[in-house]
């Protein structure tokens, strides 16, 4: 019989065996109590020591801080319909406040759901060293109505996790990102994430990274059959502390099937003298995936990027459409609101896009800038609407690039486009 049927059989069994408790905490409480609400318990340290079971929920008193970092590990499982859940009982919220490490942090735990609670750290630049919370190795975790701010890394962390539920999270005052997943090197073990109708503001940088971007509103990697929608980012990454490749609103690297919908990013920065900083990128690796009716509007960097690095898996097979950009890219290289770039300068690299029904708009910059290092094939870009005050395109464009029944209003490099 396969593993997990019968583990999930013995959980289901162990349910019917057992009544599920309600464990209360309040910092009024105490630990040598039963954990019942009229004598509940006060420290995360005692709830690390209990043994919880499927359809136990444990409720922190809203309102009050509770210090250190809430570890759910292995045997941490519920089971379908009986999750172990973790909430605040009165009126708001209650706050774990993980200090310089994680507030909550779940390691190959299965069947969670976390409702209601403010995680806070340290901050970034105040000895926070880790992300707010880190879901690790896990599967069937649902995230909802969390308020997530002061740590260095990101304010939600998915890792090598499978049926993930972000919804309704605030992610604010963190540093490499407001929410990422990802998974190892090379693999998109990460998969089924679902990212909703959250917000990442503020978001400036990580200070301790010197050698890759931060300062991401969302971002997932190494990742398959993710949707991230009805999210907004903004004023994320101003204070990333290097110069180079650059942080970006919402956005996907090596990743495949990935859909971003319905999500707005507006006036995302990067460091002065850095790269990207814009709305939504599609980024090297990426393949089968959709950016749809999202809007940007503002960014530094450019509304969309159409990115390719080197050493990436190929890029391709992907599509913007029924989207809209007005004055991006007006800081950083973009310089208009849409860009495309390559640095394997390999075109099998970088091949079959598809731009379509989509408004840019830019007073200030092109339409579409072409990289130097830009090689591609099989771009297509038809019924868009297009307008700038000067040049709509920058750059060489794609020897095989279609454009058909767009609208252009600006100065076209030639007579080939329509």
């Amino acid at each position: 019989m396969n593993t997990l049927i019968w583990s999930l059989l013995i959980a289901v069994s162990t349910v019917s065996a057992r009544t599920p408790h309600n464990w209360y905490f309040d910092p009024s409480g105490d630990d040598a109590g039963g954990g019942d609400k009229t004598h509940p318990f006060r420290s995360i340290q005692r709830l690390n020591s209990l043994t919880l079971g499927a359809g136990d929920t444990l409720f922190f008193r809203s309102g009050q801080v509770f210090r250190g970092e809430l570890r759910l590990q292995d045997g941490a499982m519920g089971v379908p319909g009986h999750p172990i859940v973790i909430t605040s009982y009165g009126q708001g919220k209650a706050v774990i406040d993980g200090g310089n490490g994680a507030a909550i942090a779940l390691y190959k735990a299965a069947h969670i759901v976390l409702s209601n609670l403010e995680l806070r750290g340290a901050g970034r630049k105040e000895g926070s060293t880790e992300s707010g919370l880190v879901i690790n190795t896990c599967r069937d975790i649902t995230a909802d109505s969390l308020i997530v701010s002061g740590f260095q890394k990101s304010g939600a962390y998915v890792y090598q996790s499978v049926q993930i539920r972000l919804t309704r999270i605030l992610a604010r005052d963190n540093g490499f990102a407001g929410i990422s997943a990802d998974g190892p090197y090379g693999k998109r073990d990460c998969h089924h994430i679902l990212i909703r109708d959250c917000r990442a503001e503020n978001n400036p940088g990580d200070p301790t990274n010197l050698s890759n971007h931060s300062g991401n509103g969302i971002v997932v990697g190494y990742c398959r059959n993710v949707l991230i929608e009805g999210c907004i980012a903004t004023e994320n990454g101003w204070d990333m502390p290097r110069v180079g490749n650059g942080p970006v609103g919402i956005w996907a690297f090596e990743a495949d099937s990935v859909i971003i919908r319905h999500c707005i990013s507006f006036r995302n920065k990067t460091a002065k003298g850095a790269d990207d900083g814009g709305g939504f990128d599609l980024d090297g690796g990426v393949a089968h995936s959709v950016i749809e009716h999202c809007v940007s509007y503002e960014n530094e960097g450019s509304g969309f990027g159409l990115f390719q690095y080197a050493g990436a898996s190929p890029w391709h097979d992907n599509s913007i459409h029924d989207c809209s950009s007005t004055n991006d890219g007006l800081v950083s290289a973009a310089r208009a609101g849409v860009f495309i770039w390559n640095s394997s300068r390999d075109p099998r690299q970088l091949r079959n896009g598809s731009f379509y029904n989509n408004v840019v708009y830019n007073t200030n910059g092109a339409v579409i800038h072409y990289a130097s290092e830009s090689e591609h094939r099989g771009f297509q870009f038809h019924h868009n609407v297009f307008i700038a005050s000067d040049s709509l395109i920058t750059g060489m464009t794609g020897a095989d690039d279609v454009f058909g029944q767009n609208h252009w209003t600006g100065v076209l490099p030639d007579s080939s486009f329509h």
